[in-house]
């Protein structure tokens, strides 16, 4: 096996962290895994109770720099001592992974899952049985706190354990529990939601750009309106309707534009978008889970 690496740093057993926070294992550290990663640590928890695998020298030793974490190229190894697991490699990737510690895990471990798609009976088949397990389907803003993150439990997971998962992720932005079967929906909605926002303010942008706008005066005035428009959503909690309504006075600009929106099928084309998102979503969980 390959030695935990720290960062300058002594095993928690000398430094005196508490030794009631469990012991947490991040298994893969692209956007996800880091964005869980970072969350735990800005939960409280001390960096020596927390170990990030990575495959590359390069990218341990980034890890280590950035978030004073121990490292290790060995997943196996790190599940071993953990008594939280977050899984936090790629949908193709699950399987194996799964499969390579489950014989690591001891009796008890929380094992959570950022990965799209896969069902909990997906990893309950590959994991020992009663192991508790935790599905989350984030989304990318939580790397920067503004993010959604809705979490499902498996057969064996408790009340305690969905709140230590709402702990660990609570930096991150909404966390959210749904029944297992809406994941896909939500997968649709929350996890590709930024793609299609981005689409927006890259359409509002162009357009104040081809009105005569500064593309980069453009641009700023796209993302603000979209960040306070929501904002406003959040704070009044008044439904969109009501609030759109507040802004399109009779026979006004914004009618005319409203109109233009409609004409061309807008709110049409975004509820046929997100259906075909968790179309794919569900297609794409049965071509992983039949292999």
């Amino acid at each position: 096996m390959t030695t935990v690496t720290t960062h300058g740093q002594q095993d928690d057993a000398t430094t005196g962290a508490p030794s009631d926070q469990p012991r947490v294992a991040v298994l893969g550290t692209g956007v996800m895994g880091e964005t869980v990663l970072t969350g735990v640590l800005a939960a409280g928890w001390d960096p020596q109770r927390v170990v990030a695998t990575a495959r590359r020298s390069e990218r341990a030793a980034e890890l280590r720099e950035q978030h004073g974490v121990r490292t290790t190229d060995d997943n196996v190894a790190a599940a071993a001592e953990a008594d939280v697991v977050v899984l936090g490699v790629k949908p193709k990737d699950i399987g194996a992974l799964t499969e390579q510690i489950a014989g690591a895990l001891r009796p008890g471990t929380l094992v959570i899952t950022v990965a799209v798609g896969l069902s909990c009976a997906f990893y309950e088949k590959r994991l020992p049985a009663g192991t508790p397990f935790v599905r989350v389907m984030p989304n990318t803003p939580s790397s920067i706190g503004s993010g959604v993150s809705a979490i499902s439990p498996g057969v064996a997971a408790t009340e305690e354990h969905l709140a230590l998962v709402e702990t660990l992720l609570a930096s991150t932005g909404l966390v959210i529990r749904v029944a297992e079967k809406d994941q896909d929906a939500v997968g649709a909605l929350s996890g590709s939601g930024p793609a299609y926002v981005f689409y927006v303010l890259d359409a509002l942008s162009e357009a104040g750009t081809l009105m005569g706008l500064p593309r980069a005066t453009a641009s700023r005035l796209a993302t603000a309106t979209v960040l306070g428009a929501a904002r406003l959503a959040e704070e009044t909690g008044e439904h969109p309707a009501i609030l759109r309504e507040k802004v399109s006075s009779p026979g006004g600009t914004t009618i005319a534009a409203l109109r233009e929106l409609d004409r061309g099928g807008v709110r049409a084309a975004f509820v046929d978008a997100l259906t075909a998102a968790k179309a794919r979503s569900t297609e794409l969980s049965a071509q992983l889970e039949a292999e």
